[in-house]
């Protein structure tokens, strides 16, 4: 009988608790903080969550001085400024990122009137995560957490399509995730292994220098190139040695990488071809293979098919970059998802977690996509569909998107290289001129529908076509922007290892430098980037004499590049 008191007792404290709870919040007032309409095409609601199922979210604090910091990386990135290239410590990045002793104050007030308590995720201590119930955050944040399935995901994840922010963290909180993000990190991203672009098996004139520098490079650990992968995968040392028996025999096949893993990074393969192991594979034996003689780190993210989310990913990979006292010179991943997948407050947040990285003076690089005009992937279901998706990262402005080319006599953009205009993140002001002209080329009657006043990408393409790979014991040419972005950062980790080797600064942020020196690149003037699947008839960009949200500036040539690093 005592045993039932005390059950009964217990019933009580609860529901006291969930009804103080409730009143709590209902007394307060609420603020939208972001929503979309419904989840991404192939996303299937499967209902309310469990009020009892437990969710792990993460708060983005505000910042102390975000705009000082867009500010001071604008300054030291910019050619002829009296500060450029005097990239920041660790300690002066975190003095702009760091949460003020007002927010701290008002989110530990929050989290301690509900019975909650939070947990730093992040050197500067922006990032904070806390342990709570579906139905708390529901209350807590007027949401309705629902679970959502996919057919790439082992189990559905919970997300909700409308999240406010309490009065009291209105200010103080600049994202909440997950909350509307559904960036799901699936084998599609990887590169494209049987391109259809045409043209595939042109190669270069005799009259056509291609080369890359083959001398080694001084193997700086400075100089190094880390590398991003995601899901747990890893790349095989065996097949980089096999790779560079075959295409680069002037380098010990014993050369390797270093391999770092976090949350939990384990995958073990079931026998059948992973793509996104051949992500991690291509990755390495195009910087390896590329930078000869820098050293080059990988390092593999964590988290299984049923909670991968590109933008939790990331923010790993952000905290664990912006926590090394010697982060590496240049920083590469080929990964992306529609900038919509994300949502605006979350890709804000993790655009200026990337440009905390490009202060330190890192060059962060990353692939603009597969889907040329709509987005990251291509979709034939988007063949007819004259409104654009812009693709995020790429579209964060304080990263270099590089684009595709393809073909040689003359190299033009490969179709599915994306390209365009964001819709979160205004044009900044270092593309001014360049986006401006292409604009105004544009016919008055072009059908396509974009923000005219959003960062334009790419910044720059390199060749991304037929290129040879080893991976889980098959040997074939794969192409796509998953190539270009390793094979840009090895280039500009070549062009570090003579800067550094000279007492100079590395190249740290690219893009101001980029613009500034557009002439080391090789202006690409044909393309039209309507993707991979759909035909050349369906609406999209057109390279041009200039600029362009194909192929930005145009392609490296390594000497220009050279000069143009040192005249700064």
């Amino acid at each position: 009988m005592a045993h039932g008191a005390d059950w009964i007792g217990m019933s009580f404290l609860k529901i006291f608790h969930l009804l103080a709870l409730a009143a709590l919040v209902s007394a307060g007032s609420f603020t939208p903080h972001d929503s979309r309409s419904a989840a991404p095409a192939g996303i299937i609601s499967e209902g309310a969550a469990l009020d009892s199922d437990q969710l792990t979210l993460r708060f983005a604090l505000a910042g102390n001085n975000i705009s000082g910091l867009h500010d001071t990386l604008t300054a030291r990135s910019t050619p002829g400024n009296a500060a450029f290239r005097q990239w920041l410590s660790a300690d002066e990045v975190k003095e702009f990122v760091k949460p003020s002793s007002e927010t701290l104050a008002a989110f530990e007030n929050f989290t301690s009137a509900n019975g909650l308590s939070a947990t730093s995720t992040s050197p500067q201590g922006n990032w904070v995560s806390v342990n709570m119930s579906v139905f708390q955050a529901n209350t807590l944040f007027r949401a309705q957490y629902q679970r959502f399935s996919h057919p790439s995901l082992a189990e559905p994840l919970t997300r909700t399509l409308a999240i406010s922010l309490p009065s009291e963290l209105v200010g103080h909180v600049d994202a909440i995730h997950p909350g509307t993000d559904f960036s799901i990190i699936t084998p599609q991203m990887a590169v494209q292994r049987q391109p259809s672009f045409g043209k595939r098996d042109q190669h270069p004139s005799a009259s056509c220098n291609t080369s890359i520098p083959s001398t080694a490079a001084s193997a700086r650990t400075d100089t190094r190139i880390l590398v991003t992968g995601f899901v747990g995968r890893s790349p095989s040392q065996e097949s980089l040695s096999d790779f560079l028996g075959e295409f680069r025999p002037d380098i010990p096949k014993n050369t390797s990488f270093n391999l770092t893993r976090i949350d939990n990074s384990s995958f073990v393969s079931d026998g059948t071809f992973d793509d996104l192991t051949l992500e991690a594979d291509i990755d390495v034996q195009y910087t390896v293979g590329v930078a000869t003689g820098v050293p080059v780190d990988f390092l593999s993210v964590g988290g299984d098919e049923s909670l991968s989310s590109l933008a939790t990913a990331i923010l790993d990979q952000i905290s664990f970059v912006a926590g090394m006292d010697n982060p590496p010179s240049t920083m590469t991943s080929s990964f992306g998802v529609a900038e919509t997948d994300v949502g605006v407050a979350l890709a804000t947040s993790v655009c200026n977690g990337l440009a905390s990285l490009s202060a330190r003076g890192i060059s962060v690089l990353f692939s603009s996509g597969d889907g040329g005009v709509h987005g990251s992937d291509d979709d034939l279901s988007l063949c007819n569909t004259t409104t654009f998706v812009p693709a995020f990262p790429a579209s964060c402005p304080w990263v270099t998107t590089v684009g595709a080319t393809i073909g040689f006599g003359p190299e033009i953009a490969m179709n599915l290289t994306s390209g365009g205009f964001s819709d979160v993140f205004p044009r900044p002001s270092y593309q001014e001129q360049a986006v401006e002209s292409f604009l105004a080329e544009l016919p008055k009657d072009f059908p396509g529908t974009f923000n005219t006043t959003g960062r334009g990408y790419p910044d720059v393409a390199i060749q991304a076509n037929n290129f040879a790979y080893v991976s889980q014991g098959v040997h074939s040419k794969v192409g796509g922007t998953s190539l270009s972005s390793p094979t840009f950062a090895s280039i500009i980790a070549l062009v570090n290892d003579r800067l550094l080797g000279a007492r100079e600064q590395p190249l740290g942020f690219l893009n101001p430098w980029i613009y500034k020196h557009a002439d080391a690149f090789t202006d690409i003037t044909a393309g039209h980037n309507s993707g991979d699947l759909c035909p050349e008839s369906s609406v999209a960009f057109d390279a041009v004499k200039g600029w362009d949200p194909l192929t930005g500036v145009g392609t490296p040539v390594f000497d220009r590049l050279l000069q143009a690093a040192f005249a700064k």
